[in-house]
């Protein structure tokens, strides 16, 4: 039995829902796609599907078994293509997505230079601050803010991703500058808003980490738009150094240091990382891309 062959009727099977769609797929008879899949069956000791007259549907092992058959095959088709990409010019599409902020201020400008540099490389960016996962979608490369997932992923981090706190001038001048944490609960605030939810301002009082966020004056995913609102005096703004790095240099905005120090979270080693499959790096669309964004980004800012 060619038990790869099987496993890919088996799961063409799963996901049309049908025999004869997934033999149509293979330009071969439903009742010898049938036959293969049974002997698989055999193979192993286990029921995989459920055959009515109606619909197919899996067994509970078989459910285990296709997403397990799933990621091997994805696994041999990355493999497939490494090879037959080995040594070649870096070309083909490269898909790329990076939360918002960090895509429009840095990695857009990049991508510019990019481009000279590998002209046979079609780029293909989406900016979202959704969480995207590599092995479910279809992108190649993903810039994302937190922490470095699990060991299935390659994690570079390009920069650190502390948060800090500041106001305009003329926010200050008309309500004060607070130096203690529990002072900015009498603030007004502008809150950046992630896929959970507003970030809370927290920091460590007694060994107990409290939230001392401002009263919520203004909530949004758009960073430029609360960079605005907070030059404009509407409020304090707690977001990344590196989206605020510019506005303090200029004096738009006055950095506030605060004791205790307030945080976004109380875990480690937050920062800003460059994810990519393992088995793909040798791929050398990837491989370009991802030394280049490593060279221009990390130690830089």
């Amino acid at each position: 039995m060619d038990k790869l062959r099987a496993i890919k009727y088996f799961v063409k099977v799963v996901e049309k829902g049908s025999f004869s769609k997934a033999a149509d797929l293979f330009s071969v008879p439903p009742s010898s796609l049938s036959r293969r899949i049974a002997d698989l069956e055999q193979s192993l000791g286990a029921t995989l599907l459920k055959r009515t007259t109606r619909a197919v549907s899996l067994t509970e092992i078989g459910q285990i078994y296709y997403n397990q058959v799933c990621e091997v095959l994805e696994l041999l088709a990355h493999s497939d293509e490494t090879v037959r990409s080995y040594q070649a010019n870096p070309m083909g599409v490269l898909n790329i997505s990076s939360m918002v902020g960090f895509g429009e201020r840095i990695l857009l400008p990049l991508l510019d230079e990019f481009s000279e540099l590998y002209p046979d490389i079609t780029l293909n960016v989406s900016l979202s601050d959704d969480v995207s996962t590599l092995s479910r979608e279809d992108v190649d490369l993903a810039i994302r803010g937190g922490y470095a997932p699990d060991e299935h992923v390659v994690a570079v981090k390009l920069m650190a991703n502390d948060f800090i706190i500041v106001a305009s001038p003329d926010y200050l001048r008309q309500f004060g500058t607070p130096t203690n944490a529990l002072d900015l609960k009498q603030h007004k605030g502008l809150f950046f808003k992630s896929p959970t939810g507003p970030i809370p301002w927290i920091c460590e009082i007694e060994k107990q980490w409290q939230d001392v966020s401002a009263e919520q004056v203004l909530i949004s995913n758009s960073g430029n738009w609360l960079v605005e609102k907070a030059m404009q005096g509407c409020g304090i703004l707690m977001l990344p150094r590196w989206v605020l790095k510019d506005y303090i240099e200029s004096g738009q905005l006055t950095e506030l240091i605060i004791t205790p120090t307030v945080k976004v979270t109380q875990q480690t080693n937050f920062g800003v990382f460059l994810l990519y499959q393992k088995q793909r790096h040798q791929v050398p669309k990837i491989k370009a891309a991802v030394d280049f964004l490593v060279s221009r980004i990390k130690g830089v800012y």
